[in-house]
């Protein structure tokens, strides 16, 4: 018993010792900026790999903040991400319920397309046709043209857990509430909708996450629309254009302002985060 306790206690060890090197190797470069944004340009410069700053100093945020016209472009992204957000919420639930359901060959084709676009990568390559959509559509210059894409352009990591997930509720419900007379639209509206809560956050955050923290699209897109740009591309163009050019203070604080909205989403949302991808995951 003894020797099994003690076999017990070493493996721990081993185990959350592991664990703690994999989250400090993740998360140092974090607190490396947080820190770092509140040192002097000097420090950060010459300061080597000293984390804590000599003096702190919380103007840099202030200069940063208004130097960059963050409250603007604050505003341009959590305006961008509410939209797409809700747009992916609603086409993911719809769709990963309809692949669920569909039983014909056609349905169940356009799933396994669907799934194996995972395999392929095309990278940059989609943003042209992408943003002659847009132009066709006269949407360039405008944020619109990147929720358009991102919502409608069938995220496959969302099309599969949504799937997943609705693959674990039973089709008996589906069967019974067809008997008592409700169509295709009205059991998923008043019946398994609100079943979806843990999925419905996961999609959330996954789409937030990856609208905040997208720059490649809204910079292509909104060319030409300097006060249409998000923060994460404003927090960029601070660092490469005017006074901010060479100084890392102001552009760590930029970029310290930038990841505090996710931390914020993630530390108040991630139970609902891990429970959906764990039930989403379970099956399919």
């Amino acid at each position: 018993m003894k020797a099994r306790l003690g076999k017990f206690s070493i493996s721990s060890v081993f185990i959350y010792a592991f664990i703690f090197a994999m989250a400090f190797i993740a998360l140092f470069p974090v607190i490396y900026i947080l820190l770092a944004s509140f040192k002097t340009n000097q420090e950060i410069m010459v300061g080597g790999v000293k984390i804590i700053p000599s003096t702190w100093q919380v103007g840099n945020y202030i200069r940063a903040w208004k130097m960059g016209s963050f409250g603007l472009y604050t505003w341009n992204s959590l305006y961008m991400c509410f939209f797409i957000v809700i747009g992916s919420i609603a086409t993911a639930t719809v769709e990963g319920y309809v692949f669920s359901r569909g039983t014909t060959k056609f349905t169940k084709f356009v799933y396994g397309m669907v799934m194996a676009s995972l395999f392929v990568s095309i990278g940059t390559l989609s943003l042209f046709p992408q943003l002659g959509i847009i132009r066709a559509l006269k949407l360039n210059g405008t944020l619109w043209g990147v929720v358009l894409i991102m919502v409608f352009g069938m995220n496959v990591t969302q099309v599969f857990l949504s799937t997943s997930f609705f693959n674990q509720i039973p089709k008996e419900i589906d069967e019974a509430a067809r008997i008592d007379g409700c169509n295709f639209f009205s059991i998923f509206l008043h019946i398994i909708a609100p079943l979806t809560k843990p999925l419905v956050a996961t999609i959330g955050l996954i789409s937030f996450r990856a609208a905040w923290s997208n720059y490649l699209m809204p910079y292509i897109f909104t060319i030409g629309r300097q006060r249409n740009i998000p923060l994460v591309v404003a927090v960029i163009n601070l660092k490469s254009s005017g006074e901010a050019a060479s100084s890392w203070d102001l552009a760590l604080a930029g970029i310290s302002i930038s990841l505090v909205p996710m931390m914020l989403v993630y530390l108040f949302l991630n139970r609902f985060f891990i429970s959906g991808m764990t039930e989403g995951a379970l099956k399919g």
